[in-house]
């Protein structure tokens, strides 16, 4: 029987693999607090439904007295019973896989610790992963995502031409720096930890998939060869290279698909695939992110008039009218904000839009490719250095750009994140979702 349980799973994983394309969509649960038009109930969800494979639900948290898994909020979660309501949608899309996921920055700075601490022992990852298998299993989930709180890597600091030659210099006789000093070991209990995930989730034929997250070093924390056979997907969430809190003087595009000319080589969409592409991990198991929302900064009168990345800022933008965070846009929140030019009334408070500058010519697919940076809108500020804002974003275009890559790479797909920050309400040009409806129409 044993057998026999086997080798079914072992058929289901292989067609599973040789799917169409995938369209991972990520569901904020958080996003029912927002306010006005930027509240996400559950009924809104339906139309995006019907471009995804996936659902993955952000996000349950770890205790970390227990390190077991529970949800983030046990109020909306389980007693307002949203669990059982995202899992029921599977009712009216039989082929949508809906995950759980953990992680993903929703604990607390305080706290981020515990997913250290967690690997380091055989007995914590059991409570983690018995607890985790429980709760899956117990509200219908199809699997749990890993979106594991590793230490970020460092943000790039500007320096004058005399402080970077230092800097060198002080790199090449003591090395970088580290902010983990265990990170062989955590390096090695992560895939252990995901070993175990999967070992107890096989017999019941769940899934188990790995975000990557921002600003997270794949070289440093992910043994590909080794995590890559325990895995289902691993989804690749390349953007928030520079951000308004990592780089609170400094903006720059958000979310580049190709290495930006004199800027760091990794931080880029392009370079994280190919260093998973090139330890080992098989496309079609790669799925690339793509980000419904824009970073901003506040633009000053030392920034550069143009728009033009990199120039000085003063810190994060204000905040939008729905995400209510400062350095923080919802497409349908930028968009908005887009000048209309048959309509010049009012022009001053509107944002200017500016295309990616760059080209690059290649023959995908019998298609001309011409982006790799991104897009950006500003608006400069008034002569009391008030209402200057710059911010880098992604669009349809953009999104189906990207799209049109992971095609041309025999990636495995997109990962949308998230769709409660989409144009769902269909406020931008009427289409409901746009950004998720593009790229899978790229695909």
């Amino acid at each position: 029987m044993q057998f026999y349980l086997a080798a079914l799973a072992f058929l289901a994983s292989v067609l599973y693999s040789q799917a169409e394309p995938k369209v991972v969509c990520y569901y904020d649960s958080r996003s029912n607090t927002r306010e006005s038009q930027g509240k996400f109930d559950i009924g809104f969800i339906d139309p995006a439904l019907q471009f995804c494979t996936h659902l993955i639900y952000k996000s349950a948290v770890i205790n970390a007295d227990t390190n077991k898994l529970m949800p983030l909020n046990e109020r909306y979660d389980v007693t307002q019973d949203n669990y059982r309501k995202i899992t029921e949608l599977k009712r009216r899309y039989p082929g949508l896989r809906i995950l759980l996921a953990v992680g993903h920055d929703y604990d607390d700075v305080e706290t981020k610790a515990k997913y250290l601490t967690l690997l380091e022992s055989v007995d914590t990852r059991l409570a983690f992963v018995n607890s985790a298998h429980t709760l899956v299993k117990s509200y219908g989930f199809d699997g749990l995502d890993l979106g594991w709180e590793f230490p970020k890597t460092k943000p790039k600091k500007i320096r004058s031409s005399i402080g970077s030659f230092f800097h060198s210099i002080k790199k090449k006789i003591v090395g970088e720096s580290k902010k983990d000093d265990k990170e062989e070991e955590h390096k090695e209990q992560f895939t252990a930890l995901v070993r175990e995930v999967k070992n107890t989730f096989r017999h019941d034929g769940l899934l188990v998939t790995l975000s990557v997250l921002p600003n997270v070093n794949s070289t440093v924390y992910m043994d590909t060869r080794n995590l890559i056979q325990h895995v289902d997907l691993v989804n690749i969430l390349a953007y928030d290279f520079y951000n308004p809190t990592r780089n609170p003087k400094e903006a720059d595009y958000p979310a580049p698909l190709y290495a930006l000319y004199d800027r760091k080589a990794d931080e880029n969409a392009d370079t994280i695939v190919r260093h998973w592409l090139e330890t080992g991990a098989p496309s079609n198991k790669l799925i690339l992110g793509i980000p419904t929302y824009g970073r901003s900064w506040k633009m000053t009168e030392d920034s550069a008039i143009s728009g033009v990345p990199p120039f000085t800022v003063d810190g994060a933008g204000e905040e939008g009218p729905y995400t209510k965070t400062p350095g923080i846009l919802s497409y349908p929140e930028v968009c908005s904000k887009i000048a209309n030019p048959n309509n010049l009334k009012g022009a001053g408070t509107h944002l200017r839009k500016v295309g990616d500058p760059t080209k690059r010519y290649e023959r995908w697919n019998s298609t001309d490719v011409d982006k790799r940076y991104g897009i950006y809108a500003f608006r400069l500020p008034d002569s009391n250095e008030e209402g200057g804002i710059w911010v880098g974003y992604e669009d349809p275009e953009t999104a189906g750009n990207k799209a049109a890559y992971a095609r041309a790479k025999g990636l495995g797909g997109v990962a949308i994140d998230d769709i409660t920050l989409d144009d769902f309400r269909g406020l931008c040009t009427g289409d409901k979702f746009p950004i998720v409806r593009t790229a899978k129409h790229r695909l």
